[in-house]
């Protein structure tokens, strides 16, 4: 199908799935769409999410789906209306790829892998002409703002390249650059620098979905990092004082706490640390259990057995739970047996700090919503799109930091698609 957009030219910068999937809504109609990524080769950090089993998308319905995101749930609504875990879904089946429902609820490739995926998808995007520039790192614009003839704006951006630093002028843009989580595979927020330097306004960049550290004793350390916790319940009272309980699993580290219920709680958990230094959560070491029947237990009759082989035998303590406990617990107040029942319900853990943004598995923060027009062109930076994780909003893994990648790409690459239509280009 031919088109006025054939001299239409627009770089898309980052190759994860919002960019990828930018470039297809520009492409398709006919744009000229050239792919920029400092990495030898796109979609790595997609990929390396996918090595334990790709989570593409959640089956829960949408108003759980969109309370998923928080604060920025009332911006992220329009991208998901635009394309949802549903719209996802049967994106990927024209992809060839199957996809099946978890026992929690989390949608997968048939296969459970991203790279056949990433494949097919590169396949049907090359053959829409897309061009990918690998080994190329954005390094800014040539002069400090757009230029503008007869009301025409054009890009003109340098990169990095293994052949020295080159330009391109383009008539539109869309970043999707990443946060800065998992830097060696590209998302080290190098862009941070070049857009405060445009003063587009950028909210700090805060590990999300980590970990967290916690001191343990060498003891705990030595003998118990690495092993579940399960099942186990935490509840947490956020800077707003509000509290937060939900029930999962755990995962000790030489350091803290990690693993899906971690990550689940994380912005409560950080946001509390960044406000007060430190924060207390209380574990549920028996979530199955009530207090009372718990106190009953541990203070029945135990004869010649040892606590610790009473807790196994009752209520299932033991291994790293019963570790936990000796490592939160003094030696009176474990021998206490009315302490000690408290203590299996509601454990008091101090998490002292978070842990490195490199280590995390996304980002929050970046570019606001609110410095973006409904398109998601920056105010005051005609032409130029944002998509992905380098805008300020965050969600916890089970899909829903997919979906809403996919999504933003989707809508960034139409409305740049709107932008070049209103100012003369037709199909």
């Amino acid at each position: 199908m031919s088109s006025s957009f054939d001299s239409v030219r627009v770089a898309v910068i980052g190759g994860g799935p919002a960019g990828l999937m930018a470039a297809e809504a520009l492409a398709r109609p006919g744009v000229q769409v050239d792919v920029y990524d400092a990495m030898p080769s796109v979609g790595r950090k997609f990929l390396m999410a996918g090595k334990g089993g790709m989570n593409i998308t959640h089956s829960e319905p949408l108003e759980p789906f969109l309370g998923r995101y928080g604060a920025r749930r009332e911006q992220i609504a329009p991208l998901l209306d635009a394309f949802g875990p549903d719209a996802l879904r049967a994106w990927l089946q024209g992809l060839g790829v199957e996809t099946f429902v978890g026992s929690s609820g989390r949608v997968f490739p048939a296969d459970m892998k991203a790279a056949p995926m990433l494949r097919a998808w590169l396949h049907r995007l090359r053959e829409a002409g897309v061009r990918f520039h690998m080994r190329h790192r954005w390094n800014g614009w040539t002069s400090p703002s757009s230029r503008s003839d007869n009301d025409t704006t054009t890009h003109a951006l340098t990169f990095e390249t293994p052949e020295g630093v080159q330009t391109v002028t383009c008539d539109a843009v869309v970043f999707a650059l990443g946060g800065a989580s998992w830097p060696r595979l590209g998302s080290d927020a190098a862009w941070v620098p070049l857009m405060t330097a445009r003063d587009i306004p950028i909210a700090p960049l805060r590990p999300a979905n980590c970990g967290f550290d916690a001191d343990w004793s060498p003891y705990l350390r030595e003998r118990f990092a690495g092993q579940p916790v399960k099942p186990v319940a935490i509840t947490v009272t956020d800077v707003d004082n509000r509290v937060h309980n939900r029930q999962g699993e755990i995962l000790l580290t030489e350091t803290g706490l990690e693993g899906s219920l971690i990550y689940a709680m994380s912005a409560f958990i950080r946001d509390r640390i960044l406000a007060d230094g430190e924060v207390t959560i209380s574990l549920d070491l028996a979530p199955g259990l009530a207090l009372e029947r718990v106190v009953a237990e541990v203070t029945r009759p135990r004869g010649s057995r040892s606590m610790s082989s009473h807790l196994h035998g009752r209520i299932g303590i033991g291994g790293v739970k019963l570790a936990l406990l000796h490592e939160i617990l003094s030696k009176e107040a474990f021998s206490d047996v009315d302490v000690l029942a408290q203590a299996i319900k509601a454990l008091p853990v101090k998490l002292v700090r978070t842990r490195p943004i490199a280590e995390a598995i996304s980002t929050a923060g970046g570019i606001p919503f609110e410095a973006l027009d409904e398109r998601m062109m920056i105010e005051q930076l005609p032409g130029a799109f944002c998509a992905g994780e380098m805008l300020d909003w965050e969600a916890p893994t089970g899909g829903y930091l997919l979906t809403a990648c996919f999504a933003s790409g989707l809508v960034a690459g139409r409305g740049a698609l709107d932008y070049l239509k209103a100012r003369g280009a037709s199909v």
